[in-house]
């Protein structure tokens, strides 16, 4: 007769423990599993962590519209809702306006105001030598 030995599969052989450099074995690392709390990230912003400011922005949209006569009208909005139109500004004073804001904004409408001026003192000449004709004409009315 015949036995037959039954052997049990040997289990893996557990790592060594790790060898220091000056030949002590050291502990084995133990890997911790995280508790569900700790795996899942939150989310959203964490409460309370922030030093940013919070800075309230209004919006408010001034426009200044002029023609080439010099005639120059504001308007000013604040967000979706109207709180002046059509008012009616020198045109000395957008000048001004754009000179404390930003000189590359004032370079652009000192052009289109000095354009304005010299089509006034045209006309301005143009009306002073009918004037003189008409003072002319008038003359030789009289006589």
């Amino acid at each position: 007769m015949t036995v037959d030995s039954l052997t049990e599969p040997e289990a893996p052989a557990a790592a060594p423990a790790p060898v220091s450099e000056n030949g002590q074995a050291e502990a084995p690392e133990t890997t911790e599993t995280p508790s569900a709390e700790e795996a899942k990230p939150k989310r959203g912003r964490p409460k309370g962590q922030t030093t940013a400011k919070k800075t309230r922005t209004v919006e408010l949209t001034l426009t200044v519209t002029g023609t080439a006569d010099g005639e120059w009208q504001a308007e000013l909005k604040h967000g979706s809702k109207w709180i002046a139109r059509g008012i009616e500004i020198p045109a000395a004073a957008v000048s001004r306006a754009a000179k404390e804001l930003h000189e590359e904004l004032s370079g652009p409408i000192d052009e289109v105001i000095n354009a304005a001026r010299e089509q006034q003192q045209q006309k301005v000449a143009q009306l002073e030598a009918e004037l003189e004709e008409a003072k002319k004409a008038l003359a030789e009315l009289e006589q």
